[in-house]
Parts: structure tokens; C-alpha cells; sequence
């Protein structure tokens, strides 16, 4: 479980959106945390694919995004902040059960693991509900149940928790951060968040700042804010 970068720069148009990056981390549970137009979303999608890099390197869980597009989506999976982006099908089990359209599973199996996954999200008894039916929360459930179905090795979360309340943000984190064999990148605002991490970055104006341990880089980045 690791991503490294060296010297990455993207380029959005004539905005320099990530400057000269370099970084390399294995942590289970990374953060990613500065001010609106800092470059966090713009490095979440070049991990993903997203977005290509205009110079330098970069490989993620050993694949090169450039070359091998189609391998790390299937290493991948994205959670946003607006879950309406993300669900595509009429009801809870339906969508679910759509994420393992490209592994070409039994269909004994992918009942199986339908079922097991809206259990583990508490959306079981919402199996036959219309997605466009749920709560706020409750679709933001079903967006992350949608992403880790598929067992990714890597899942890219950008502000997962911008439009909830304090209750679901914790379910949702808790489920989020939940200790497991793949890497969580989370681009958040929500610092104790970000400190419940096993490391955390942190950009300013498209550069790399500050990486370390979390308590540390919020503490630093608080203080540059009283400034």
C-alpha cells in the first residue's frame, strides 16, 4: 500500500493546480488537509487517474496511471462529498450490487456479497428503497458501501463528510477509517478527522508543505491560520 510521487507538477489549463511535488507514503490512513484552492482535490485525482501529471513521476500501488489506467481502476475507488454524483442505480440493492459489474463474479457470489455489505452498513432494510428516496446520511452509506464492495486496495475519499450532520459523520468516518487491508486517502476541512490518521500532508497554493504526524501538521496549519 503505498503511492510516491517525484517532482509531479499539474498544469489545470494556465493554473498551476500542484507544483513540484514530491512524496512517498505507505501509511494505511493518509490526510489531506489545507485551504480551498490548495491543490487537495487535484492530488486526490491524480491518484486516481483522475488527472494526468503534466511533468515528473508518480506510481500508485506500483502502477503508473499513465500507462496502466485500466489496472488502477480496478485498484481505485472514489467517495465524494455529494453522493447523488455517485449513485447510479433505482434502489439501495441495485446500486450496490452495480460496483461488481466488472468482476464478472457468479451471481450466487455477488448476492452474497450484496448482502453482506448493506449489513455491515446498516442499509439492509433499505435494500428495495429508492436511492433517491434516502436521507442525506443514508445515500452518503450507500455511496461508500458502493466503493468498498469491490475490496479496493486504495480509496480516495474527497470531503466524504462536507454535507452531514455530526451523527452521520461519525458513522461514516468510523466506517471510513475502519481499520482494514487497503489505503484511505482523505482530502478533508474536518481536522479531528484528520487526526484520527496515521499521517497527514498538507498543501498550500498547489506545493507541498508540511507531511508528518497529524497532531503536528493540524497544529502547524492552525497556527499559520492565526497568522
Amino acid at each position: 500500500m503505498t503511492f510516491a510521487l517525484r517532482d509531479v507538477t499539474v498544469r489545470l489549463g494556465d493554473t498551476v493546480a500542484l507544483d513540484a511535488v514530491t512524496l512517498s507514503l505507505e501509511q494505511p490512513r493518509v490526510a489531506v488537509i489545507g485551504s480551498n484552492g490548495s491543490g487537495k482535490s487535484t492530488f486526490a485525482r491524480l491518484l486516481g487517474g483522475l488527472v494526468p501529471a503534466t511533468s515528473g513521476s508518480l506510481t500508485v500501488h506500483g502502477l503508473d496511471p499513465a500507462r496502466e489506467a485500466a489496472a488502477l481502476r480496478r485498484v481505485v475507488a472514489f467517495v465524494f462529498s455529494n453522493p447523488d454524483a455517485q449513485i447510479i442505480m433505482p434502489t439501495v440493492e441495485e446500486d450496490a450490487a452495480f460496483s461488481l459489474r466488472s468482476e464478472r463474479l457468479p451471481r450466487a457470489e455477488v448476492t452474497s456479497r450484496v448482502a453482506a455489505a448493506l449489513a455491515e452498513f446498516g442499509l439492509t432494510e433499505l435494500a428495495e428503497r429508492a436511492a433517491y428516496d434516502l436521507s442525506g446520511g443514508q445515500k452518503q452509506l450507500l455511496a461508500l458501501c458502493a466503493a468498498l464492495i469491490r475490496r479496493p486496495g486504495l480509496v480516495i475519499a474527497d470531503e466524504p463528510t462536507a454535507y452531514l450532520d455530526a451523527r452521520n459523520s461519525a458513522i461514516i468516518a468510523d466506517h471510513l477509517l475502519a481499520p482494514a487491508d487497503r489505503q484511505v486517502v482523505l482530502v478533508t476541512h474536518d481536522l479531528r478527522l484528520a487526526g484520527r490518521c496515521d499521517v497527514a500532508v498538507r498543501f498550500d497554493d498547489g506545493r507541498l508543505t508540511d507531511v508528518g504526524a497529524p497532531a503536528d501538521v493540524i497544529d502547524r496549519y492552525e497556527a499559520s491560520l492565526r497568522c
